[in-house]
């Protein structure tokens, strides 16, 4: 029987309906098509996609289990390696992991292991009322600095392995990134909060507003009795290009602007956070934040919204499929364009003129492609005299975050990169400071949610090994 040569499509809201609304745009696959989808899957005995995935996800076993219909030993295979199996399926760049190393995909399109991830996920959530056992205690506690995707991990292997586990959260709900970065068309909410609530069955305890590096420092966690510290307290720390007009009414980072939307509500009509109906926008930056921004601002009510980027749309670093569904969406992308200021509107004659510092427009010079950098991708380089004005009101800055300074100012011996970045040993996450570790966004800069998976799977290796020899002393 021959393989099919294309994976099957993934169920979509209309473009035109979706971009003003906040209901998720993909829908899923149903029953018949996971099982269609799975058999394309050839099964190989080297099994190449599992290296690529950061958790290492046992995905021939997975599919296996899809093929012969038994979602739910499908859910307990990859629930071996992944605690977030719902949010991988939606959020996780399969194409440049797992899907990327797929057999299928030197001849044909790879097997949509992502897609299944998330039926399998899904379908499981929506039918499965067992109880979990919770394991003995061990008698070691550990804490855990955010509810982020590397802490949710950390916390829920630390856990499963008999760790009384507390997550000191920040903000009011757990899920960092997850719940206040990705907009609920991409990610419901409720999915998230699933995924914390199957944690919590194993007796992981989630303390929210508080602020470590200011409520609590790391050091007072040791003395409260916490025997080892993981610090994912992600990137939060927005960064700016420092060109005129920044300050104007009307410039968000992305992360404010999506906090606003994601974890206020702020695009519902009852909303206590106000968030700027504009109605031209432009987003500065070409990153998976970008286009999220650029949609979230479309279902606002915006009319016209683009994207400035300073490089082809080849370099874009977003997703592939973000991309395609914000160029369905309408979203116009400005390439090979670099912004030199932002312009508002100032009448020096009247300063009760409620127009007053406001955002009118955005300035950008054309760019050509150069030599490639540091990096491999080709430098824009600016063309003098090349300047327009974008007319907008509103401008969204989504040229990255670093991490926020508060934890390394605030604890003795945690030594930091020239980015703030913690330093950790790769192989461990072990930081500079005794019995703390490290991982995510917090070490890297902004990165994805898998990776931060990663790291917070092998901190929380490294932190058993740590603490079990503590115990044979």
């Amino acid at each position: 029987m021959a393989v099919e040569q294309k994976k099957h499509p993934m169920p979509v809201q209309e473009p035109k309906i979706r971009a003003r609304n906040f209901e998720e745009v993909a829908l899923g696959y149903t029953e018949n098509i996971a099982i269609a989808e799975a058999k394309r899957c050839l099964n190989c005995k080297n099994r190449p996609c599992v290296s690529g995935c950061p958790v290492n996800v046992p995905i021939p076993e997975f599919i296996s289990k899809v093929k012969e219909g038994d979602f739910e030993g499908a859910y307990r295979q990859i629930t071996l390696a992944s605690s977030l199996p719902a949010v991988c399926g939606r959020v996780c760049p399969q194409e440049t992991q797992c899907e990327s190393k797929c057999t299928l995909g030197i001849k044909f399109e790879p097997v949509g292991i992502g897609r299944l991830e998330r039926f399998v996920a899904d379908r499981h959530n929506a039918l499965n009322t067992e109880t979990v056992e919770i394991p003995q205690s061990n008698g070691h506690k550990v804490a855990v600095v955010g509810s982020g995707p590397s802490g949710l991990t950390c916390a829920g292997d630390l856990a499963k392995k008999g760790y009384k586990v507390t997550v000191f959260e920040a903000l009011h709900l757990a899920g960092g990134v997850l719940v206040y970065g990705i907009p609920e068309f991409r990610l419901p909410k409720s999915i998230v909060a699933k995924e914390v609530e199957t944690l919590k069955k194993y007796g992981v305890d989630i303390q929210t507003n508080v602020v470590i590096g200011k409520t609590l420092t790391v050091d007072e966690l040791f003395e409260m009795g916490y025997e080892a510290v993981f610090v994912g307290s992600g990137a939060g720390l927005p960064r700016f290009m420092g060109i005129p007009g920044e300050s104007l009414k009307g410039v968000y980072s992305a992360n404010e602007f999506l906090t606003r939307s994601n974890l206020m509500k702020a695009y519902r009509d009852d909303a206590r956070t106000p968030i700027m109906r504009a109605k031209k926008v432009a987003v500065v930056g070409g990153g998976n934040v970008a286009m999220d921004a650029a949609r979230t601002a479309l279902r606002l009510g915006a009319d016209e919204v683009y994207i400035v980027y300073r490089r082809s749309m080849e370099e874009l670093p977003a997703r592939k499929e973000e991309v395609e569904h914000a160029e369905e969406e309408g979203i116009k992308f400005e390439i090979l364009r670099n912004p030199v200021e932002i312009m508002g509107y100032n009448n020096p004659d009247d300063r009760r003129d409620p127009k007053n510092g406001f955002v009118t427009g955005i300035k950008v010079r054309k760019c050509e492609l150069g030599a490639p950098d540091e990096k491999g991708r080709r430098r824009p380089v600016e063309i003098e005299g090349s300047e327009y004005i974008l007319d907008v009101d509103c401008v969204i800055m989504a040229i990255g975050t670093s991490p926020n300074p508060l934890i390394k100012n605030t604890t003795k011996g945690l030594d930091v990169n020239s980015h703030g970045g913690i330093i950790v040993e790769e192989s461990t996450g072990k930081t500079s400071k005794e019995g703390v570790y490290a991982g995510g966004d917090a070490v890297t800069g902004a990165a994805t949610v898998i990776l931060a998976m990663g790291a917070g799977k092998t901190a929380a290796k490294a932190i058993d090994e740590y603490l079990s020899q503590k115990d044979k002393k």
